[in-house]
C-alpha cells in the first residue's frame, strides 16, 4: 500500500519517501478492538458521535470515514480498493480480533503509543496488549476526572481526598509508564468555569458531596476538576485536553478553546496539549503560537473528514509554529481507526507541504523537518521520551 497511489506527481520524491518511512508517535491514542463485533456494532463504533444502532435507511459506510476504510483498509486485507461494503465486513470478519489488529496496526508506521485509559473496558486492548500486538511499546495518560472518581468511590470515599489525590498525582510524576495526564472537562464542565486554583476547603467540602450525591459517581463539579488540572501542573506532568469534536454528550459550543485563556494564564506553565480541536482548530493554532507552553494536534477528526482530511491539515498548519503541534490517531476501537490516522496524515501531508515546496515557498529539506517534527520529535521533548 502506497499512500501517495494517484497522487505521486504532486508530492516531491524525498518528501514522498520520508512521510512513507517516518516513525509516528501517536500521541493521544486508546485500545484496539479486544473482541469480536457484528456489523450493526462496527458501524456504530466508526459514528463518533454515538454507539447507538446506525438507522436503517443508511450505513456508516456512507461516509468519508466509511469511504476511507473501503480504500484503504480494504487492500491491507487483501481485497481490492474500494470493496463494497459488504465485501469489507464479510472479509474482516474472517479474522479474529487479536489477527486483525496485528495486521492492520502493522501498516501504521507508529513507534510509539500513548494510551488515554481512562474509557476503557474489556472490550478493547490494555497499552500492555496494544505494544504487543504492534510489536511496538505504549506509555500510558493518567486521566484525571477518574482518578478523582475512583480515590471517592473507595473504602476511604472523601476522607483525606485532598492528600490521597496529591499522593497518586506523585507517584505518577515518578512513573516510568505514565508520561502526562489528562481533563475530559469538555464533557463534564465546558471550559466556561472558575479556573483559578481553589483553596483546599473548599476542594473537601466538594469531593464530600460528591461522594454523598445520589446514584453513580460522576465527577462534574468545576472546583473539582480545576483542582486536578493545576494539581497536575504543579508537578510537571503535561496535560491533556479534550478539545472539540466529540460524543453527542458534550455542549460543542462550551469546548472552544479560547475559553480555556484563564486557566492558561494562571497555571504552571507545563505543556497543555490541546486535542483533536476540530471545528476549533484555528483557535487551537492561535493559543499555540500565543503560550509558549500550549500545544494541539488535529487528530481524530483526520479520520472522519476522510479524503477531505487535507483541508484539515493544510489549516492546522496556517498559524502555529511547527514546533508545537502533534501528531495522533485518537483511534478507539476498529484497528483500521489506528491506521487511518496515519495513511491520511502522512498523505495530507505530502499534499499540503508538496504544494508549498512547488510553488517556492519552501524547500524539501523545510517541508522534511515539518514532518518530523510534528510527526514525533514535538511528542518526543513533550512527553520526555528521550529520558
Amino acid at each position: 500500500m502506497d499512500v501517495f497511489d494517484g497522487v505521486e506527481n504532486e508530492v516531491p520524491g524525498e518528501l514522498a519517501e520520508r512521510l512513507r518511512t517516518v516513525g509516528l508517535i501517536d500521541h493521544h491514542v486508546h485500545g484496539a478492538s479486544a473482541v469480536r463485533v457484528g456489523r450493526a456494532e462496527f458501524e456504530a463504533s466508526i459514528n463518533e458521535a454515538s454507539t447507538a444502532p446506525v438507522p436503517e435507511f443508511m450505513t456508516q459506510f456512507d461516509s468519508p470515514l466509511g469511504l476511507s476504510i473501503r480504500r484503504w483498509c480494504a487492500p491491507v486485507l487483501g481485497l481490492p480498493a474500494h470493496a463494497s461494503a459488504d465485501e469489507y465486513f464479510a472479509r474482516r470478519s474472517e479474522f479474529a480480533p487479536a489477527e486483525l489488529s496485528s495486521t492492520l496496526l502493522a501498516h501504521a508506521g507508529v513507534e510509539r503509543w500513548i494510551v488515554d485509559t481512562g474509557f476503557g473496558t474489556e472490550l478493547i486492548t490494555t497499552p500492555e496488549q496494544l505494544a504487543a500486538l504492534s510489536g511496538r511499546p505504549a506509555s500510558t495518560i493518567l486521566r484525571l476526572e477518574r482518578l478523582a472518581e475512583e480515590l471517592l468511590e473507595s473504602h476511604s470515599g472523601a476522607d483525606d481526598f485532598v492528600d490521597r489525590f496529591r499522593s497518586a498525582l506523585d507517584a505518577a510524576a515518578q512513573s516510568t509508564d505514565i508520561v502526562g495526564t489528562k481533563t475530559i472537562a469538555a464533557y463534564r464542565t465546558g471550559f466556561d468555569i472558575d479556573w483559578a486554583r481553589p483553596g483546599d476547603d473548599d476542594v473537601a467540602a466538594r469531593a464530600r458531596a460528591a461522594a454523598d450525591g445520589p446514584g453513580p459517581l460522576r465527577l462534574q463539579d468545576p472546583v473539582l476538576v480545576a483542582f486536578g488540572v493545576h494539581e497536575a501542573a504543579e508537578r510537571g506532568l503535561p496535560v491533556q485536553v479534550h478539545v472539540g469534536f466529540g460524543d453527542r454528550d458534550l455542549d460543542l459550543h462550551r469546548t472552544d478553546p479560547l475559553l480555556l485563556l484563564p486557566l492558561l494564564r494562571c497555571m504552571a506553565p507545563v505543556p497543555v496539549l490541546l486535542l483533536h480541536c476540530y471545528p476549533f482548530h484555528r483557535q487551537a493554532g492561535y493559543l499555540a503560537q500565543a503560550f509558549d507552553h500550549v500545544h494541539f494536534d488535529v487528530g481524530l477528526a483526520v479520520n472522519h473528514l476522510g479524503t477531505r482530511s487535507v483541508g484539515l491539515v493544510a489549516e492546522a498548519l496556517e498559524t502555529a509554529p511547527f514546533a508545537k503541534q502533534l501528531y495522533s490517531s485518537d483511534a478507539y476501537g476498529p484497528p483500521e481507526l489506528h491506521l487511518l490516522g496515519s495513511v491520511l496524515w502522512r498523505r495530507a501531508m505530502g499534499l499540503v507541504l508538496g504544494g508549498w515546496v512547488r510553488a517556492g515557498d519552501c524547500t524539501e529539506i523545510d517541508a522534511i523537518r515539518i514532518v518530523e517534527l510534528i510527526g514525533a520529535q514535538n511528542a518526543a521533548r513533550v512527553y520526555g521520551l528521550g529520558r
